[in-house]
């Protein structure tokens, strides 16, 4: 398929998960794009609009091209956290035993904050935000390809499958709705 070009980005990320989203979500608007495969100091900051807005203004900056950055913080409201701290969490704590700390909670609810921001070299950026909310499941539950240590065991609200449970094209769509809104946002540029 041959696409019209609108406009090149480059996409701040190693993700695999955030790497499949991109590639499913931007040729649809014709936006070209680029990884970019290079580290910038994380912030540490209250939000995830913070972090990702830090990291497109330095990347766009350097590198002299617009410039897309995401980044996701899980709160689990009975623990007041870990919010932008949820990787380092991640790797240091096993699903089983952030498990095992929630059980004397009877409030398993929590939200996933996702911001999205866009810059162009020397501009202010244009960023997205998306809330999910969530459930903590009880037990690990999942045998679909997971990409987060914790995807057995969270869930959408209401819902009853975790992350892990859901299919690969499902997840992908679900992911996608702040993606999307960026693109039909670069795409209105030109």
């Amino acid at each position: 398929m041959i696409y019209n070009i609108l406009m090149k980005v480059g996409v701040i990320t190693r993700n695999k998960g955030k790497i499949e989203i991109v590639d499913y979500v931007f040729p649809k608007y014709k936006i070209e794009y680029e990884f970019i495969d290079k580290d910038y100091p994380e912030i540490q900051a209250a939000t995830s609009k913070e972090i990702a807005e830090h990291t497109v203004i330095q990347a766009s900056n350097e590198l002299k091209i617009p410039m897309v950055r995401e980044d996701a913080s899980l709160y689990i409201n009975a623990l007041g956290f870990p919010g932008p701290f949820t990787a380092y969490l991640e790797k240091t704590v096993p699903p089983e035993k952030l498990l095992e700390i929630l059980k004397p909670f009877k409030d398993r609810s929590g939200y996933f904050e996702c911001a999205i921001s866009f810059a162009q070299p020397g501009k202010k950026p244009v960023t997205f935000v998306e809330k999910y909310d969530i459930e903590v499941n009880e037990s690990l539950i999942g045998d679909q390809v997971f990409i987060q240590p914790w995807d057995r065991f969270l869930k959408f609200k209401g819902e009853t499958r975790t992350f892990a449970q859901y299919p690969h094209e499902e997840r992908i769509s679900v992911w996608a709705k702040y993606y999307e809104r960026m693109a039909k946002y670069i795409s209105s540029l030109e």
